[in-house]
């Protein structure tokens, strides 16, 4: 029985939960605190964001719509990633280091989260059951009565206006890390919540065109300058620009703000970015001019009350980008929930009841994992022997498929395999590996031993390619054990 929905929020999130609830035939309103997103006034104003790399838990969310050609519409205005590029220094010379995100050959999709967002609410706008409210400020909300309350920003004295009050069967808060659906949701539910804010702040910059209207640097990959306690990515965009973050400690940009020292700073930490990317002029306008913003990561549980409210996306569960799986989860969000509505018409509290019992440890799965890659990013990247392990990890992952091995990244990114399942199978596989690597080690020095002896690298070869296929082997049978 169609019912009337209240999306509050009209970012991505709360944009596609829209569509799933539109297209089941239900009476469908998008409240929104800010102005039209797609107004360029407001996109200038959300222009500092974090790039989207779009993964096939995000796709997949797109795809089960049920509006045919929506995935397709999306992906058309990305870009694919094949992989990281490690920007570095060795031996004092300034070398490129390319890493397959997936043995397999699959992609990540980058893109800029206000031309998704835009798609979205262009596909509500030719729906006639949905209705959009922007600047709209939800005040108060009563999930028993079912009631919530909505002051109009768009009048000369709000102070003055009545509250705006509307009716619904089911609220949906996808408002952001700051959620005043979550903040009015605790007065109804005992919520645990838990909060931090990480010891990193970002600030965004621009790197354009070449003179010659190219791309200044290799387009199909995520480019990664590590430096441990700071790091500095780019990420392509479809006009040929790429949009980077810095990522450094606080203490770090109160230095450099105090010293003014940031050309000096990229200089030492970031090889060939200043000139080659960025001006010294344009870096250092860029960083005065653009904020420097904190980073947080938000836990809490349950995600609903009763059959009446829920919520999704950063108002469930806000996380840091080092995963790149922000996005991805809030639009997977959508799909599970509309899943669980689907299964139980006729007892949404139960549907409600179990999102929240299926999707908060998948959702601080992910929270904490994207936590941990911060040190892998910015770190064990430039590492030989993160590199020898990854090497070993993706050997494993194409040999052994019939033993359902795979690294952890490419379950997480191009799999729909759920965030704590995805945990334990690599748990699993590093007591596995970690006992595998060892023996593998010992024959791999015998090999390279045996090269350094008789200087005959086809022999190198083989004893090198003779290690891993034992290892590969042993491998599978300590799987198949189950041990």
């Amino acid at each position: 029985m169609p019912q009337k929905v209240l999306v509050i929020g009209a970012g991505p999130v709360g944009s596609l939960a829209a569509l799933y609830a539109a297209v089941r035939g239900n009476e469908v309103e998008i409240h929104e605190l800010r102005s039209d997103l797609r107004n360029p006034e407001v996109i200038s104003n959300l222009s500092q964001s974090i790039n989207l790399a779009l993964s096939e838990r995000g796709i997949n969310a797109l795809r089960q719509t049920g509006l045919s050609d929506l995935a397709d519409t999306v992906l058309a205005e990305t870009f694919p990633m094949h992989g990281r590029m490690i920007h570095i220094r060795k031996q004092g010379q300034y070398v490129r280091q390319a890493q397959a995100y997936d043995a397999r050959g699959r992609n990540l999709r980058a893109m800029d989260r206000t031309g998704l967002n835009k798609t979205l609410l262009d596909y509500l706008n030719t729906m006639p059951n949905v209705k959009f409210f922007f600047n709209r400020k939800l005040v108060s909300v009563d999930f028993q009565k079912k009631l919530a309350w909505f002051e109009n920003r768009t009048k000369t004295d709000p102070a003055k206006s009545d509250d705006i009050e509307v009716s619904f069967d089911l609220l949906i808060g996808a408002d952001g890390a700051h959620s005043a659906v979550r903040y009015h949701l605790m007065k109804f539910v005992p919520m645990s919540y838990q909060q931090e804010y990480i010891d990193k702040l970002w600030c965004q910059f621009l790197v354009p065109q070449a003179t010659n209207g190219d791309f200044r640097l290799p387009p199909n990959y995520l480019h990664i300058w590590p430096q441990d306690d700071s790091m500095f990515i780019a990420l392509p965009n479809l006009d040929k620009t790429f949009t980077s973050t810095l990522f450094l400690t606080r203490s770090g940009f109160e230095q450099l703000d105090a010293s003014g020292k940031v050309v000096e700073y990229f200089d030492e930490k970031f090889p060939g970015v200043v000139p080659d990317l960025i001006t010294e002029s344009d870096l250092r306008k860029q960083f005065k001019e653009h904020d420097h913003l904190p980073l947080i990561s938000i836990k809490c549980s349950p995600y609903h009350f009763g059959s009446t409210g829920v919520i999704i996306g950063d108002a469930a569960h806000a996380m840091v980008p080092f995963y790149g799986q922000g996005m991805n989860a809030g639009l997977e969000d959508v799909r599970v929930l509309f899943e669980f509505l689907d299964q139980h018409p006729n007892d949404q509290a139960k549907a409600l009841s179990e999102y929240s019992e299926q999707r908060t440890p998948d959702a601080q799965t992910i929270n904490d994992l994207a936590l941990g890659n911060y040190r892998e990013m910015a770190s064990d990247v430039k590492k030989p022997l993160y590199l020898l392990r990854k090497w070993v990890e993706e050997k494993l992952y194409i040999y052994l498929p019939s033993a359902g091995w795979a690294t952890q990244y490419s379950r997480v990114t191009f799999s729909n395999m759920r965030y704590s399942e995805v945990q334990e199978a690599a748990h699993r596989q590093a007591r596995i590996l970690n006992g595998v690597v060892g023996f593998a080690l010992v024959a791999i020095v015998g090999s390279m031993a045996l090269f350094a002896r008789s200087r005959d690298l086809e022999r190198a070869k083989v004893g090198f390619m003779r290690s891993v296929c034992w290892a590969a082997q042993r491998a599978q049978k300590l799987t198949q054990g189950g041990k």
